[in-house]
């Protein structure tokens, strides 16, 4: 079936744009914002980001379950608001920038078995299940 059907799929933002415009494209073209605030910190983070060559980087947006906004009150997808951005790291291993929102707990994805549970330790006190 997926050979015989043509794609539509269009990615949101380009690879090239900078972690900023595509914070802000996503924000308004997806969440339905109106405009992005950037914390002091989060202005710092992405600056560094950019100048470590992190910009190319696929961004994920970190923010409450309740809302596509960083706002819990506002229900489903509100509009006409301002997306707060608080912070932002790199994820090198996922390979992108998270990119924080609101205030909430972030937490690593396990798969359906983590590798913890492959380590024990033998009789003699060696460890096994490491590689």
């Amino acid at each position: 079936i997926l050979a015989t059907k043509e794609s539509h799929f269009r990615p949101l933002y380009k690879e090239e744009n900078s972690l900023k415009e595509k914070i802000e494209i996503v924000a308004t073209k997806l969440y339905g914002a109106s405009c992005v605030f950037y914390s002091p910190k989060a202005e710092k983070g992405l600056a560094h980001l950019e100048n470590l060559g992190f910009g190319r980087l696929p961004i994920c947006m970190a923010k409450t379950q309740y809302s596509l906004s960083d706002d819990p009150s506002l229900l489903g997808r509100p509009t006409d608001f301002t997306l707060t951005v608080r912070d932002v790291y790199v994820s090198l291993g996922a390979g992108f920038v998270v990119v924080l929102t609101g205030d909430m707990m972030t937490m690593p994805g396990l798969p359906k078995f983590p590798a913890a549970f492959n380590i024990d330790i033998t009789e003699k006190g060696v460890i096994t299940g490491l590689s």
